[in-house]
């Protein structure tokens, strides 16, 4: 009696997108007239991708990732988190997200001046539910890979731009969220520190982790794997480091900004 032939594997399709933007669309609004700092922004990161999106300063950038990491709601649009659209969130539904599956790192670092390092770091993952003993370890291991033995107990004041930095990065990564979003990371630090930041964002994208830089450096935008730049208000390039593009250069998918 013949056998019956084994069922032919089946044909995995592309992975959800860790992050995923459609029709973003961001109006500030003040004195004189309002300014549409995002205009129809679709984006998408694939899981372990590190993506740089480069442009001058005071483009929108910033506010592009703070629509992406539920720091600011879109005015149209919507956004997506490992398949589930998330735009609708209430502010305290982010808040558990980002604690869990969103790491952000700011450019003036957005530590807690009066806890002490440990504090900081830990903090995150006590709020996040996490055994006191287990993010007291995380936190070891961290600021050992960090370069910040020592620094324990220091205040954030008592520490260089480029510590307080790896701090803030410690406290992103404390939970080991599938996400990282770093907005100018190095905006404030100097030559050193800079290259630090570069070094350690490197470290972690090839450990797996999926990052979103949001930069006007071209320096730490060399780290990325795939690089979007604007130009005048659009999506002027967006391309892997090999030069192959990912998609249609022009307006489409435009990100109009406004300095």
């Amino acid at each position: 009696m013949s056998e019956t032939p084994a069922p032919a594997p089946r044909a995995e399709g592309p992975a959800t997108p860790v992050l995923r933007a459609e029709g973003l669309v961001k109006t500030h609004h003040g004195e004189g007239a309002s300014a549409r700092a995002v205009r129809g922004v679709d984006l998408a990161l694939r899981p372990g991708e590190f993506v740089a999106v480069t442009g001058p300063s005071g483009a929108g950038k910033s506010t592009l990732l703070h629509l992406l990491g539920g720091l600011q709601r879109p005015d149209a649009g919507s956004v997506w988190l490992d398949g589930t659209r998330a735009d609708d969130w209430s502010e305290a539904r982010w808040a558990v997200e980002r604690r869990k599956r969103i790491g952000i790192v700011f450019q003036f670092f957005n530590l807690v001046s009066n806890l002490s390092v440990a504090d900081n770091v830990e903090l995150p993952a006590l709020l996040a539910g996490v055994p006191p003993k287990q993010a007291r370890a995380k936190r070891i291991e961290l600021l050992a890979e960090l370069g910040l033995d020592g620094k324990d107990r220091s205040l954030p004041g008592e520490l260089s731009g480029g510590e307080q930095q790896r701090v803030a990065l410690a406290r992103a990564l404390v939970n080991h969220p599938p996400l990282l979003l770093a907005d100018e990371p190095a905006g404030s630090l100097d030559s050193k520190g800079t290259r630090e930041v570069m070094r350690l964002l490197s470290r972690f994208h090839g450990r797996g982790q999926t990052i979103l830089l949001v930069t006007h450096d071209a320096r730490l935008a060399s780290a990325a794997d795939r690089v979007i730049s604007f130009f005048d208000g659009r999506i002027a390039d967006d391309a892997e480091l090999d030069g192959m593009p990912t998609r249609g250069t022009g307006i489409s998918g435009v990100l109009e900004l406004t300095d």
